[in-house]
């Protein structure tokens, strides 16, 4: 048999590499673009919004099996902006035995001025299934990055409540070393969802959840979302609660709102209140908590809600409002908050 003309592919499976690039227009590209099964890239043609290069993470089948090993690395070079979306949940299949791993990482550079967007749909792990996910994002100065990384309870219409076997994630957040200099960590947030190591007062993972449906981290670091930073620092800031509850009675919180509704329409309050007035009412009614913190520079939001479209539409709607994300990377980046 005759041998292939073709060189042998240096990737291995699940492996894939991204490398975004500002190009001569002034606009952001792709310099390098592969992927290897079960990882898939898509980048559609270029948009008519050029804030930033778009591309899908996707994975054949719609989904991640036992045992699947993927492995991306992406690097943003100076100035570039890239966005990363998905097209729908990050599905993970059950593993037959409890030593089978699903497992998915990220590598990111971003260059001086560079950004990153990720806002992905949320994982949803299957009944049964094992599932590690690393991400480690290294920033040079005034570098940019916007990350969503959630996961949902499961397949609801089946039934499954956190019923995965093992469900672990972990999120870096590096300043890049610059000549002597060393790399810094800012951020290390890890999160392990073990259905044999669950709280010893209650016997399965799915108590200790206490009726969330979803959970999920928003880090925010560089000069590109900063305002963004400060909104949610506000925006937690003026939350009518003590610590992370809101002890008003129920007819304490329905008086308020029809006062704050009451002022909305004589146009005594500014848009921006009337907007307040109405998601802190959603967030009464869906029943969403979230807490916002700065650390070394970093903006950590922890949110969780007990409906995955409650979480997915207050999300959405913080950062629509806010509006640095579509200004500056598009309004594809929002895709999946919508």
């Amino acid at each position: 048999m005759a041998s292939s003309p073709f060189p042998k592919s240096s990737s291995a499976p699940g492996e894939g590499r991204i490398i975004a690039k500002l190009l001569p227009e002034g606009i952001s590209g792709l310099e390098a673009f592969t992927y290897q099964y079960p990882l898939k890239l898509i980048s559609p043609s270029r948009p008519s919004e050029d804030q930033s290069v778009l591309v899908f993470l996707l994975s054949y089948g719609g989904g991640l099996v036992a045992g699947d090993n993927v492995n991306l690395k992406v690097d943003v070079q100076p100035r570039a902006k890239l966005t990363i979306v998905t097209q729908g949940h990050t599905k993970v299949f059950n593993s037959p035995t409890p030593d089978i791993v699903t497992r998915q990482a990220m590598h990111v550079h971003i260059a001086s001025e560079g950004a990153l967007c990720l806002l992905p749909d949320p994982v949803q792990p299957f009944e049964g299934s094992v599932y590690e996910q690393t991400q480690i994002f290294k920033l040079e100065k005034d570098a940019s990055l916007c990350l969503l990384d959630w996961v949902t309870q499961g397949r609801t219409a089946r039934g499954e409540d956190w019923s995965f076997v093992r469900w672990a994630g972990r999120n870096e957040v590096w300043t890049a070393g610059e000549g002597d200099s060393k790399e810094r960590l800012l951020v290390r947030d890890a999160v392990i969802l073990d259905s044999n190591k669950s709280h010893p007062e209650l016997p399965e993972l799915r108590s200790s959840m206490h009726g969330m449906g979803v959970m999920g981290t928003l880090l925010l670091r560089g000069p590109l979302v900063k305002s963004l930073g400060e909104f949610f620092l506000s925006e937690f800031a003026a939350l009518p609660r003590l610590g992370a509850r809101d002890f008003r009675s129920d007819a304490a919180k329905k008086a308020a709102a029809a006062a704050a509704a009451a002022a909305a329409e004589d146009g005594s309050v500014s848009p921006r209140e009337k907007w307040r007035t109405q998601r802190l009412e959603m967030e009464s009614r869906s029943k969403l908590l979230w807490s916002a913190a700065n650390v070394r520079g970093c903006v950590v939001v922890k949110f969780g809600a007990p409906e995955v479209e409650a979480g997915r539409l207050w999300i959405g709607s913080m950062l629509e409002e806010e509006g640095s994300i579509a200004k500056h990377f598009g309004e594809h980046a929002l895709m999946c908050v919508r």
